[in-house]
């Protein structure tokens, strides 16, 4: 009776412990986090936001059921990201996950909030079978609302939802300047850039035509691959801005390639010679690299024609970035025919380079003439490390503390207009937009943007550490497995011992 009544005791006594860490946990999230890129921890800067809103915020999650394994993890993950935002932001984030296959009016809602369905293709049942499935959300606040059309597995979902907020939340954005009139690539060419700035900031082209252009309204002013000859004055214009604290970010060709004729030259736009005068020296050289991008060439094999990608060193991958606000969290940036950077300037300033090449690497000087079946040896990059990127700071022109990002590459933010546009990889995209956000001192979503693995091929790690993760991911579940067998087969030892010994009750 005794034993029975203890039972029942304990029986409640659990009961009582699961319905206050169930009251609990509705109330306090808790997870630990072990990503190397800590991907399941809110940064400082959603932090921020959420706890500077004014209102409440709404987020409609439309996402089909019963998702494929692989997509409903992604499901789940932004389940408990919206938690988590809810938590912080003291209930001013709310949300709701609808199923936009339960019925046709569900689904023509999601069509007309913005949200694309993709097709995708699962096995069932020893069947391959394509189902359409919704994976988006919708954010809203007030009148005002921002669609994420589609949450990419693997990708940075906390950069979609924190900008998506901050888009709809910001009121006065500060003023970046595209300088144009020497040949520059207009917006349009950079469409992808100049939608990932948009979320922060207000874009407007600066002619320096006017000599009364106001350039102090310009939190940061980007000059991008110039090509005709930049007249003096206007030299004298950015000093001026520098004067007054203004920051400049610049992507520039010092040389050019052109595939149809198959050859490099220079570029002379006056560019170079002012920054050889702050101590920035962009070579007149094209880079090449053994870690490079692909052309296709055109072969012919018998009656048909096939293009073959050919690996082409005048197009660096760059890998190898410092650790800097910049640069942070970035994979591998292309950077078509780059030249290199040093630099001549003194201690008063401070210099850093950013960005490099890969150990194998060097330099040619210009005219070139590219020749697409070369056998590329060890022997044609016997650099290493080449600057194409990197960050001076100081009084460069005047009293006034200012800043300058420069790569040595005018065409990585570019895409193209029309049918010649190409897919920029994201990389690309961040490596502009973060160096307008550090230089415009917005500590906002810098780090939020390349927040998540982007391409980490497994060609890139070393055979030993290839095979130690492959052993150590097969034998690792075995051992515990036999070290929890172990110790159970020895708990349950002495417990057989302690119970022959003689007064054991």
């Amino acid at each position: 009776m005794k034993n029975k009544k203890s039972i029942t005791t304990q029986v409640l006594l659990v009961i009582a412990i699961l319905i206050v860490v169930n009251v609990l946990s509705d109330k306090f999230f808790f997870r630990l986090d072990f990503t190397a890129d800590q991907r399941y921890t809110l940064s400082k800067a959603t932090e921020n936001i959420l706890r500077s809103l004014d209102e409440p915020v709404t987020v409609t999650a439309y996402f089909t059921e019963d998702l494929p394994p692989n997509l409903a993890v992604t499901k789940r993950d932004f389940k408990d990201l919206l938690l988590e935002y809810a938590s912080v932001s003291k209930g001013m984030v709310l949300y709701e996950f609808i199923n936009p296959n339960e019925d046709q009016a569900s689904e023509q809602k999601a069509f007309q909030s913005g949200i694309q369905p993709v097709l995708v293709t699962s096995r069932e049942k020893d069947e391959a079978t394509q189902k359409k499935v919704f994976m988006g959300a919708v954010v809203q606040m007030g009148e005002e609302s921002e669609a994420i059309p589609f949450i990419q597995p693997g990708a940075a979902m906390e950069y979609a939802l924190s900008t998506s907020i901050k888009k709809l939340s910001v009121t006065a954005k500060p003023i970046v300047g595209l300088l144009q009139g020497h040949g520059e690539p207009s917006p349009g060419a950079m469409s992808q850039v100049m939608t990932s700035l948009s979320i922060l900031y207000q874009v407007e082209p600066v002619n320096l035509d006017d000599s009364l252009t106001d350039l102090s309204k310009f939190i940061t002013i980007a000059i991008i691959s110039p090509r005709d000859t930049i007249p003096e004055k206007d030299f004298q214009m950015l000093d001026n801005y520098l004067a007054q604290g203004g920051n400049l970010f610049i992507a520039m060709d010092r040389v050019e390639g052109d595939l149809t004729t198959i050859q490099g030259k220079s570029v002379e736009t006056g560019l170079e010679r002012w920054l050889s005068d702050k101590g920035l020296i962009v070579e007149n050289n094209f880079i090449v690299d053994a870690n490079c991008g692909n052309v296709g060439v055109q072969q012919r094999q018998g009656m048909f024609n096939f293009t073959t990608p050919v690996k082409f060193p005048y197009l660096p991958i760059i890998v190898t970035f410092e650790d800097h606000p910049v640069t942070k969290g970035l994979e591998q940036v292309l950077m078509p025919f780059a030249s290199s950077i040093t630099y001549t300037g003194d201690t008063s300033y401070f210099y850093m380079p950013i960005a490099k090449t890969s150990d194998k690497s060097g330099t040619q000087s210009t005219p070139v003439y590219f020749d697409i079946n070369k056998k590329w040896t060890d022997n044609d990059f016997p650099m290493s490390n080449l600057v194409v990127g990197a960050v001076l700071q100081g009084k460069l022109s005047g009293d006034a503390e200012s800043g300058i990002v420069l790569f040595s590459d005018g065409q990585f933010p570019v895409n193209g207009e029309g049918r010649g546009a190409q897919q920029l990889s994201q990389d690309n995209v961040s490596l502009m937009v973060n160096s307008i956000d550090w230089l415009s001192d917005d500590t906002g979503l810098i780090d939020l943007r390349t927040k998540g693995v982007t391409s980490r091929p497994l060609d890139q790690i070393e055979d030993g550490k290839k095979a130690l993760l492959k052993w150590l991911n097969f034998l690792l579940p075995i051992i515990l497995i036999l070290i929890y067998g172990i110790i159970r087969m020895q708990r349950k030892r002495n417990l057989r011992v302690k119970r022959m010994e003689t007064g054991y009750v």
